[in-house]
């Protein structure tokens, strides 16, 4: 577990552009069922959140098309809303970070961190913006 100082610049970043910070399982779980669009950022303390994946996260928000809901959880903090996020990412290998699009429960679009690292955040944004175009 990291201290809340230390998490809480980064959680903002995301709520800033309309994230809700998701803490529990109960909160992820229903999330996530819900009929309708939901996208999922695994947040991070990492180099790569900083500089890709929240970047990412917050330009696909302005996307034309864009999902009904956008919620987070935080990697090294909330361990069961993490987990619970994860288990509904299956088969997917867990990932931090991670951004999973889901419609009326089912996971449909995954960017795991392989297909964050070194990439620019225009890059993953435009790529969450074909999934929102598709599902949304």
């Amino acid at each position: 577990m990291y201290p809340e100082y230390l998490v809480a610049p980064m959680r903002q970043e995301l709520t800033n552009a309309g994230f809700q910070d998701l803490r529990t399982a109960e909160e992820v779980d229903q999330a996530i069922k819900s009929e309708g669009t939901v996208l999922v950022m695994v947040n991070s303390v990492c180099g790569c959140a900083a500089a890709n994946a929240r970047p990412a996260a917050r330009i696909s928000t302005q996307n034309e098309k864009h999902p009904d809901r956008f919620i987070t959880v935080f990697a090294g903090m909330e361990k069961e809303a993490v987990d619970t996020a994860r288990a509904h990412m299956l088969p997917y290998p867990p990932s931090s970070p991670a951004i999973a699009l889901f419609k009326d429960g089912k996971l449909v679009h995954m960017i795991e961190r392989h297909q964050i690292e070194g990439r620019p955040a225009q890059m993953i944004a435009d790529n969450l913006s074909q999934a929102f175009d598709q599902y949304c």
